[in-house]
């Protein structure tokens, strides 16, 4: 047995010292080895070294040695075990076997709960034993309130987190050799000091993990899972920092989040087919979900906007009152804000970086309410394609812009119906806009003479090198059928145009439909390019 630890230790020392180019295979051999009999291996994981326990684990987790893998993951020397990056979906045994595992630990912490329980009530109430029964009270207090200063020594109560999240391949390339990381104390780093151990015990068991929930029903994987952690609620806290659903029904969506620590979660994601009333229903989760920061629905049906349906609404924008961190909203299709886009906008608690409602009717007063949003502010993006603005007074869009040019740094007004005066009247305001880099304004119906207007105004902005535009109006006959002829000689002007501001720039016009493909917006075409040439 000690030959074994030394052999393994010695053998890990000369694999570091060893260039990645040249790694040794001594590890390789002497994990293979242990793990033909599970109880050597059992016996070298109290001395075993932690820099040992990744390799090893990988080892046993790959090979299916179930036993093993079980002592291995109650021994863990690692506050966080990444266990997403290894697991292979179809086979479900390793996954069992660490949950068993942590069955495991989780009784552990209650029977140390109830083996101080019964200490402090096995004393009697007489002369030095109540001394001891207040000493014994004292302690379990204590480790409650700093647990810092009350340890425990067990190396079985490291592990704090499990991870099933795609992430962590980091981790195990860096303890396998399989890649150049440094193997430094500051990178995962083991739980070397008894400091927090009490606290450990006490704290649940985290799992984290991102949530799809794109099937009808839930698939194998998460049906085991959420079962074992509905069985372990008091004990272990499922948490999801993602969520993404599409076409899963409501009634299960409701089951999975009523188990999942909402308080978690950062960004969600919808893209299914919700009627408002299902909005709604979903509300009540969202309003609990107080980190969240990025949300993303698409589309919201409303059929007809009846007293119930302004219940939901008043339902749905209540809820962002409770979303203080929420820092980007995308909305795709939200055909009930027409008209009250204003009561959700006074609902958000903090600037928004990024604002996104796209494909949807707004009015006039909700363009207005928009713009004088203290919300809107501090925008990086903003996003209004599929927004008609036609009839809109061309003022508006001018004060929206001049309340962000100075924040700035994408913008998007595809089919928006921008006419020529709405677009000259926005010019001044665009061309502060200074952290501007991303602009498009892809089918809209603009002359020659105005998108000239614009790539002068334009010149100036020092970040902008992403240019989207329409071809201009002239390329098209009255029918709306393109001219190729006639779009190559304006697009050969606007090359001019480029070279008279001589600053390099690259800048893409698209025609709509694509001849190509027949989308409303072309890729196709190549981009009108200048590189001004140094003079000889």
């Amino acid at each position: 047995m000690v030959f074994m630890l030394e052999f393994l230790q010695d053998s890990f020392s000369c694999r570091v010292k060893m260039s990645v180019q040249n790694p040794s295979r001594l590890l390789d051999l002497a994990g293979k080895h242990l793990l033909r009999d599970d109880a050597l291996a059992f016996s070298a994981l109290e001395d075993l070294l932690t820099e040992l326990f990744p390799h090893l684990f990988m080892e046993a987790f790959h090979g299916r040695h179930i036993e093993t893998l079980k002592a291995m993951v109650q021994a863990w020397p690692f506050v966080r075990l990444p266990l997403g990056g290894l697991i292979d979906m179809p086979h479900m045994g390793p996954l069992q076997a660490v949950l068993e595992a942590l069955d495991g630990l989780l009784a552990q912490k209650v029977r140390s709960r109830q083996q101080m329980m019964s200490e402090m009530l096995s004393y009697s109430t007489g002369g030095q034993d109540v001394v001891k029964l207040l000493g014994c009270f004292f302690y379990s207090v204590c480790t409650l309130i700093h647990p810092h200063q009350f340890p425990c020594s067990s190396r079985g109560c490291k592990l704090r987190v499990l991870d099933l999240r795609d992430t962590g391949q980091n981790f195990w390339s860096m303890w396998s050799g399989a890649s150049s990381y440094e193997r430094s104390s500051s990178r995962m780093a083991p739980v070397a000091e008894q400091s927090s151990t009490a606290k450990r015990h006490l704290a649940p068991l985290k799992i984290f993990m991102d949530l799809c929930l794109k099937k009808r029903t839930l698939d194998n994987f998460l049906t085991y899972l959420l079962r074992w952690v509905e069985q372990r609620k008091a004990s272990v806290h499922l948490c999801c920092k993602k969520l993404k659903i599409s076409a899963m029904p409501m009634d299960n969506v409701v089951k999975i989040l009523s188990m999942v620590q909402l308080d978690c979660i950062q960004e969600v994601q919808v893209n299914w087919i919700w009627h408002l009333s299902t909005l709604a229903t979903f509300a009540s989760f969202l309003g609990k979900m107080s980190n969240l920061q990025r949300l993303c629905l698409s589309p919201i049906h409303l059929s007809a906007f009846t007293k119930q349906e302004q219940d939901h609404l008043v339902q749905i924008t209540s809820q962002f009152l409770r979303l203080g961190h929420l820092q980007d909203l995308h909305l795709d299709y939200p055909s009930f804000l027409e008209g009250f886009l204003d009561q959700m906008l006074r609902c958000l608690k903090s600037p928004l970086n990024n604002l996104s409602i796209t494909n949807c009717w707004l009015t006039e007063s909700d363009l207005t309410y928009l713009s004088q949003s203290p919300n809107i502010s501090q925008l990086k993006g903003l996003d209004l394609s599929g927004v008609t603005m036609t009839d809109f007074n061309p003022e508006i869009l001018h004060v929206l812009l001049e309340k962000v040019e100075a924040t700035l740094q994408e913008l998007d007004l595809d089919l928006c119906g921008i006419t020529d005066s709405q677009l000259e009247a926005i010019l001044p305001a665009l061309s502060r806009c200074s952290q501007l880099r991303y602009f498009s304004l892809c089918e809209n119906f603009l002359s020659m003479a105005v998108m000239e207007k614009l790539l002068r105004h334009t010149a100036g902005l020092p970040c902008l090198t992403q240019e989207r535009y329409p071809a201009p109006q002239e390329s098209y006959r009255s029918q709306g059928v393109l001219l190729e002829g006639r779009l190559a000689q304006l697009r050969a002007q606007l090359l001019e145009v480029l070279r008279d501001l001589g600053r390099p720039r690259i800048i893409w016009i698209s025609p709509s439909p694509c001849l190509h493909c027949g989308e409303n917006i072309c890729y196709h075409l190549d981009p009108i390019v200048y590189r001004c040439t140094a003079p000889a």
